[in-house]
């Protein structure tokens, strides 16, 4: 099979494509075709090892693990002995434990790891890119913010994959929604929902004062100490970034007067809780009530475009790894690499 593989930190080029033996099936265990994946931030970051608290848990000099990528999309196709969860053949979606390794053609994993059925309405692409920011979004708005009906949230980044995931699921909770995005992303920032879009190139949303219950900064580029003059009294400002350049300021500002700051590892939570998170985007994808937003596709072997691409810092939803053709989207928001002057990952 094939898998994207990194031995050592660096840009893009450090992505390497390799054939690796097809994976044994053990007991209790399952095994995945791959057919989607998604190039996400924190991806990159593990890759680069930027910031550098990520040696600390990857590993200080190499990468611990060779593998890229945790999200996928695709079918069953063995089960090992015992399993009743599932059955071959069935559509799944999904993310793997630490090791990474879903730029790849296979991935093995346990009957009770974080899998979900995807629905008849959905292809593979849009099941990876909403479990995605799924995964990160909820629970950082019901379960940290404890968002409800008439709050007021602002979402900066609000056009990334996590934010315009955000913005749908607060738009659906009943609150005003406000969204941070550049100019040429108004339009799709409306499109889901929010009731009002800030142009961060000619407004700053920091001078709004007492205008938020809820800051979430879903690409980590303002901190509490900055945002906190636009909190009401008992606001709350969360961020998805762990870089000591944002944590360590928001700790020192500690509450302000009743307004809190904190960064939620939502990666971290037990498999159980993500798995019930996924069976909920589920029923909400069969609803038709989350719209994936997919900017652009890579094939498996130009992983490290992909990386380049998301290291531009302007895609706009999900950038999906189709590891077959079976996971290229059914649209995008732009034309896709084919215009573009990429690089593959290579053996």
């Amino acid at each position: 099979m094939r898998a994207v593989v990194f031995h050592r930190y660096g840009p893009p080029d450090v992505l390497r494509l390799v054939d690796r033996p097809l994976p044994p099936v053990g007991s209790g265990q399952v095994r995945v075709r791959i057919h989607a994946s998604v190039a996400t931030p924190p991806d990159c970051a593990f890759r680069a090892a930027d910031p550098i608290i990520i040696r600390l848990m990857l590993g200080l000099t190499r990468p611990r693990h060779e593998g890229m990528g945790s999200t996928l999309a695709g079918e069953i196709d063995a089960v090992g002995e015992g399993v009743t969860r599932w059955s071959v053949g069935q559509r799944v979606m999904g993310a793997s434990d630490m090791t990474f390794g879903t730029y790849a053609d296979f991935s093995v994993l346990g009957e009770n790891a974080v899998l979900a059925a995807i629905p008849d309405t959905h292809g593979y692409a849009e099941a990876a890119a909403l479990s995605e920011g799924f995964l990160t979004a909820m629970p950082f708005l019901r379960d940290e913010a404890r968002l409800s009906a008439r709050q007021s949230i602002l979402i900066n980044g609000a056009s990334g994959s996590i934010g315009t995931m955000a913005v749908q699921l607060a738009g659906s909770a009943g609150a005003h929604v406000t969204g941070v995005c550049s100019h040429r992303n108004i339009d799709l920032i409306r499109s889901l929902g929010a009731d009002a879009v800030i142009d961060y190139g000619r407004h700053d949303f920091t001078r709004d004062a007492g205008a938020y219950d809820v800051i979430f900064d879903a690409v980590g580029k303002s901190s509490f100490a900055r945002a906190k003059r636009a909190l009401k009294p008992t606001g709350i400002y969360m961020t998805t970034v762990p870089s000591f350049g944002i944590v360590i300021p928001t700790l020192l500002a500690g509450n302000a007067g009743g307004k809190r700051g904190l960064l939620a590892t939502t990666g971290l939570r037990a498999d159980s809780a993500k798995t019930d998170d996924l069976d909920l985007l589920a029923a909400m994808m069969e609803k038709g009530e989350l719209k994936a937003v997919i900017d652009r596709a890579y094939p498996l072997e130009m992983a490290a475009a992909a990386h380049d691409y998301v290291e531009t810092g302007r895609k706009r939803g999900s950038v999906v790894i189709a590891v077959t053709e079976k996971g290229q989207p059914e649209s995008t928001l732009t034309s896709g690499p084919a215009k573009m002057n990429a690089r593959a990952a290579t053996p």
